[in-house]
């Protein structure tokens, strides 16, 4: 591994030592270096990503939704939303602030759907309309909701006046 080779030099009569070589063999070293470096590629498992599957409309215009199983979400401030199912200005359950989490627009969303399936024995639509006032996490909360509660038809539009007028009249906006 290491070796300290010296050479005598002669002057005279005298042997001396004077310059001391030192000479360190590093092949252990970088053997076990590489050694380290495969062992951690191989057992380093790579972080996978998160996504949510979203399926777009293939036409460009929207059809025509019926209002009594169409249910419209309105993000606001502080971590509320408003629901109500049917038109804003002629709603079928009138606007509902709410939460978001499992007390909150979970179990508006599964109400509404047992409602709309009693009525009109069809499948819920949801519109989640975002507040200029709402911030990303309340969307991709509303987004995580429609996965959970497995609504299957569900779309993301611009907020109307009329949504915001009802967001303003509970302080939600």
């Amino acid at each position: 591994m290491a070796e300290l080779n010296t050479t005598p030099q002669k002057s005279g009569n005298k042997v001396r030592t004077k310059k001391q070589a030192l000479r360190v063999d590093l092949t252990a070293m970088v053997d076990l270096a590489f050694l380290l470096i495969t062992f951690f590629m191989l057992t380093t498992t790579l972080s996978k990503p998160m996504a949510m599957d979203v399926t777009m409309p293939v036409g460009n215009e929207p059809g025509a939704q019926a209002a009594s199983r169409t249910m419209t979400i309105c993000l606001g401030k502080n971590n509320q939303a408003i629901y109500y199912l049917g038109e804003a200005d002629k709603p079928i359950i009138k606007a509902t602030i709410t939460g978001y989490g499992k007390a909150g627009l979970r179990h508006a969303i599964m109400n509404t759907r047992e409602y709309v399936q009693k009525t009109t024995g069809k499948a819920m639509l949801v519109i989640i309309k975002p507040a200029e006032s709402s911030i990303y996490e309340n969307l991709v909360n509303a987004l995580d909701e429609m996965k959970i509660t497995d609504v299957q038809q569900y779309a993301i539009a611009d907020i109307a006046a009329k949504d915001i007028s009802l967001l303003k009249d509970k302080q939600a906006y």
